[in-house]
């Protein structure tokens, strides 16, 4: 089909500095972003709450809304309402729904990605009404849907596992590294330290604020260490679910040397990976686990947890452990501090692992899936 029209739900796009900018936002935004041109490809509807000004393509029209979709509830209202009626209004050939949601009618083909399936996993980390409703609309659209995309391997076995949608329906479409990761110069990653007042080791946490993040395990592990000077760095906003880590860390006594960072802007986020000993990935599962090949890409080792994507992401350049096991991370923590010999192993590999992920060959993987849908 020449110049089928593709319409694409990215209400999820943040406008706002906050957690909502990590994860699916920056997933979407980079998607968006590297799609391929030419000169007889597809023309994109892309559908936002915002007026955007960061992509300028001649191949893409930006339509806003009124209603505040950055609200669930809104956003809920725009989807099963509003959406349909632009689909048929614009003649649009193929859509694409960005966060496991369709509309109710589809008078057209559907892609619809499903980043994970921790409802599913771990329903107790949920609330309950997000949880039934994310469980929902997700057994619906892979009834409905011509394609589906997982971010990884293991998110697309978990697809077929849990809703009997056939592997050959399921494109895998991973994440990439932004070239802002990279290993800094050492001056500049001290004068950061510096301006941040930052202590000279540290671990790194990347990562919202929920129960699968898995955090509570990694307070037990590091409050295990024997070294007073050496800190645990949160970086990310709060979800849901969290008051047990503050209750946690009093009980530890760890209030001087665990830290909350908070959001950290996109530009900043390379320099707490540079400056730090290591980054350790606790989660009880991740569709895939960007922060991995982010840390990678800047040269920082890393400690993850064996399970779901997270050793597709980090390869054979990570040391992993049982998410369930404090004993075996804490081992792991005390080997990157006082293993110099390994953290240079680590840090030198990681850098190869992180290219093997590229924003360009997401943006033609998920190119292809239109393609495959639109025959």
């Amino acid at each position: 089909m020449e110049h089928p029209r593709i319409g694409i739900n990215a209400h999820l796009l943040s406008g706002e500095s906050g957690y909502r900018r990590a994860g699916i936002h920056r997933y979407i935004y980079e998607l968006l972003s590297n799609l391929p041109q030419s000169v007889d490809g597809p023309h994109y509807t892309v559908f936002t709450r915002h007026d955007n000004t960061w992509i300028d393509r001649t191949d893409m029209t930006l339509v806003s809304t009124a209603l505040p979709t950055e609200r669930r509830a809104a956003r809920i209202l725009w989807e099963q309402t509003a959406w349909p009626l632009e689909i048929r209004r614009r003649g649009l050939d193929l859509i694409h729904s960005m966060a496991f949601v369709a509309p109710p009618v589809l008078p057209c083909p559907l892609v619809a990605t499903i980043y994970d399936l921790s409802f599913v996993k771990y329903p107790e980390a949920f609330p309950p009404a997000q949880r039934r409703y994310l469980d929902n609309q997700t057994a619906r659209t892979c009834r409905l849907a011509q394609r589906l995309i997982a971010i990884s391997e293991a998110g697309r076995q978990d697809i077929h596992d849990a809703y009997g949608v056939p592997l050959d329906r399921i494109d895998v479409v991973r994440p990439g590294v932004d070239t802002l990761y990279h290993p800094l110069p050492p001056a500049d990653v001290e004068a950061f330290r510096q301006d941040e007042g930052l202590p000279d080791r540290y671990f790194l946490h990347v990562g919202t604020l929920q129960p699968r993040k898995n955090i509570p395990l990694l307070l037990d592990a590091f409050a295990r260490l024997n070294d007073p000077d050496v800190h645990l760095m949160l970086v990310g906003g709060r979800g849901w679910l969290y008051d047990e880590i503050f209750a946690q860390i009093e009980a530890l006594g760890l209030g001087n040397r665990v830290r909350f960072v908070g959001y950290v802007p996109d530009e900043k986020l390379p320099y707490w990976y540079n400056a730090a000993v290591g980054l350790v990935y606790p989660s009880l599962y991740e569709g895939f686990g960007l922060p991995i090949i982010e840390a990678m890409a800047c040269g920082t080792p890393v400690i993850a947890a064996d399970t779901s994507s997270l050793p597709e992401a980090g390869g054979d350049n990570a040391l992993y452990f049982n998410p369930h096991d404090a004993d075996e991370l804490a081992h792991h923590l005390e080997q990157v501090l006082n293993d110099a010999t390994l953290r240079t192993k680590l840090g030198k590999a990681g850098p190869a692992q992180a290219r093997k992920f590229t924003w360009t060959q997401a943006g033609h993987d998920l190119l292809d899936a239109y393609q495959r849908a639109l025959t």
